[in-house]
């Protein structure tokens, strides 16, 4: 996947003790042009996330700038493409900062059927 405009996400987790940092980084998205979607916050686990998260969209040829705002935050956070598996995005073209969480994988979509290419750059995830 080297096409600078293939669509990307980013997973970013917290708990109570890291949501301000969180919402600091959800912030900085926010007033960042290449972020082409920030989530909201969901304070609990949704879809194959087992913990509160919220994502960020993008495009790869942003993903370095992306990784290299989380990285500082201590937050983890999973940086996965959008292809048409759904299982890959989320597993082996994953990438993870931090320590991995460990994702309900049996709710993801088939090969093919990828749900979020569809809707990727919208907020009705």
């Amino acid at each position: 996947m080297t096409d600078p405009t293939a669509p990307y996400h980013a997973h970013i987790y917290y708990d109570a003790a890291e949501r301000p940092a969180a919402v600091a980084l959800r912030k900085a998205f926010g007033e960042d042009p290449a972020i082409l979607l920030v989530g909201p916050m969901i304070d609990h686990g949704v879809g194959p996330h087992p913990i509160a998260q919220y994502e960020v969209h993008f495009l790869k040829a942003h993903r370095d700038a992306v990784i290299a705002a989380i990285t500082p935050t201590g937050l983890r956070a999973l940086v996965h493409p959008l292809t048409d598996d759904d299982l890959a995005d989320h597993t082996s073209l994953a990438e993870w900062i931090g320590e991995p969480v460990e994702l309900d994988v049996t709710v993801l979509d088939p090969p093919g059927v990828n749900q979020g290419i569809p809707r990727f750059g919208k907020a009705d995830f």
